[in-house]
């Protein structure tokens, strides 16, 4: 309400009391949506009109000091040096507070609109108005009117709008006849225009001025002094919006991290239990070895007996392969299937772990008294080591395959929900996003690095791993499609891992795992 034109208007006859005669010494803005006027006055002394005209909160604040910054300081408005103040007034109606100059009519109108601020400057009654946002064009033509005599039935006149309209519900004004409401609110523009009291108050979480007791009641100024309950007001209100903004992203962070943790933590679990009961590698290539005399030379397929169940079970071979290669190469699966069965236990008990410390920190962040203070919560974000600048988690806590090349991070995908997530969730618009042409297989992402392109030799060997976790893996040579992760969407209803591509390039790779890995 410190925008409202009940307040605006108690502020102007302040501000013509208090500024009468008074001449302007600076003029200047040093940070971003920031007029500052610098004024001497009549009796001596100065006096400060600091206007922040962002879209968030629009205010016009009087410091009663203020020390200009040597540097990123910049001069506006070199006509208004020198122009004395003759009065400073309130557009009726309206959110517009205007200072009037004695010299050639000057004025300078600080419009404080919310989605909209900003000041309007006039030299003289004819001449060009210079705007401080340049962009709202249409404030050139922008002045005062006079509201309408008799607003239209059932709504009140604008003034009356927000804070206003809700105090006289509390009394009763929606169920009163229509005498009664006519009553109720003439005796709350009396309050309003004749303040006996301002109240900051915290209402639906925010701090705000009012000229009427309503939510919960901060502080209560006298109210024959607008000037000293807005140096009051403005302050308070923005470390209070400081304090509420950092309280807001360290709940946002805090609730990521444990989605984050508990997510990785799941997906670990799925792939340890589908490890758990799938066939061994290492069985499969005992039974290849034990039966080795059994197996005909090209087979596709051998049926086998097993010595552990003592049930027959169908091995699976490759024409073009000796049995005893295709065992091979199931031994050196089952080695990396265990060291992965490792990495799996390890990330789990890691990762839960993370998720229950973030829960408990957001616990402490509801319910901790002392972290409702600026200076102690951030105090509280340092030794919980939750500063901004607490780095990413490195990309091998990721659930993907992790690969380093050339300084960039490659992740491969390990199944059809697994490639889901790295699309949808974990890759950026950026990102290049690589997979076997026409065939099912990962996803492949190379991370992408702010002003560096990803070389070509990055690109082929991400392009050869999409290859190799892919069914094209046995072919001589393979098409991937390469494209920015951008041009790749997933349709409405389409099956894991399905995804449409808009746009691509192909190259032509060997299949293969060029990190050996």
């Amino acid at each position: 309400m410190h925008t409202n034109y009940y307040f605006l208007r108690q502020l102007a006859l302040g501000l013509t009391e208090r500024l009468r005669g008074a001449h302007v010494t600076n003029c200047f803005s040093q940070e971003k949506d920031e007029l500052v006027v610098g004024l001497v006055l009549a009796e001596g002394g100065e006096f400060w009109l600091r206007a922040q005209l962002g879209a968030a909160f629009p205010t016009l604040a009087l410091p009663e000091h203020f020390h200009r910054a040597r540097q990123n300081s910049v001069d506006l408005l070199p006509e208004l040096l020198g122009c004395t103040v003759a009065s400073a007034e309130a557009w009726p109606g309206d959110r517009v507070l205007q200072l009037n100059f004695a010299e050639h009519g000057a004025t300078l109108a600080f419009k404080l609109y919310g989605p909209r601020p900003n000041a309007i400057f006039r030299p003289a009654a004819d001449a060009a108005v210079q705007l401080f946002h340049q962009r709202y064009e249409a404030d050139a033509s922008l002045g005062p009117a006079p509201p309408p005599l008799v607003p239209p039935p059932g709504r009140l006149p604008p003034p009356l709008a927000d804070l206003p309209l809700r105090y006289l519900r509390t009394l009763g004004y929606d169920s009163a006849p229509a005498l009664q409401q006519q009553a109720l609110v003439q005796a709350v523009v009396g309050q309003l225009e004749s303040p006996a009291h301002y109240y900051i108050i915290y209402l639906d979480g925010r701090t705000r001025l009012s000229l009427l007791p309503l939510g919960e009641v901060l502080e209560t100024l006298p109210g024959a002094d607008p000037i000293g309950a807005l140096r009051r007001y403005v302050p308070l209100t923005l470390a209070r919006r400081a304090l509420e903004a950092e309280r807001r992203q360290l709940h946002q962070l805090l609730t990521r991290r444990a989605e984050e943790a508990s997510t990785s933590a799941q997906l670990a679990r799925r792939r340890l239990h589908a490890l758990a009961h799938e066939a061994s590698y290492r069985h499969r290539a005992d039974l290849i070895m034990a039966h080795l005399h059994e197996i005909p030379v090209g087979a596709a397929q051998v049926e086998v007996r097993d010595f552990l169940t003592d049930e027959l079970v169908m091995l699976k071979l490759k024409p073009l392969e000796k049995p005893q290669q295709t065992a091979a190469n199931f031994y050196r699966k089952a080695k990396n299937q265990q060291r992965e069965e490792t990495e799996l236990r390890t990330r789990i008990e890691r990762r839960e772990t993370e998720a229950l410390q973030a829960l408990e920190q957001l616990e402490a962040l509801d319910t901790q008294p002392a972290l409702t203070e600026l200076r102690a919560l951030r105090a509280w974000r340092k030794q919980q080591g939750l500063d901004p600048a607490t780095v990413e988690k490195p990309a091998n806590e990721l659930p993907f395959k992790v690969f380093q090349d050339r300084g960039f991070t490659i992740l491969v995908g390990r199944n059809a929900q697994n490639n889901d997530l790295l699309t949808q969730r974990y890759a950026h618009k950026d990102d290049l996003w690589l997979h076997a042409k026409d065939v099912s297989g990962s996803h492949v992402v190379i991370r992408h690095r702010a002003g560096q392109p990803v070389p070509e030799p990055v690109v082929e060997h991400a392009a050869q791993l999409a290859a190799w976790y892919s069914r094209r893996q046995h072919d001589s040579l393979c098409p991937v499609t390469v494209t920015p992760k951008k041009f790749v969407r997933k349709p409405k209803g389409a099956l894991p891992g399905q995804v449409l591509v808009e746009r691509e390039r192909v190259v032509l790779v060997v299949p293969g795992n060029p990190f050996g890995e």
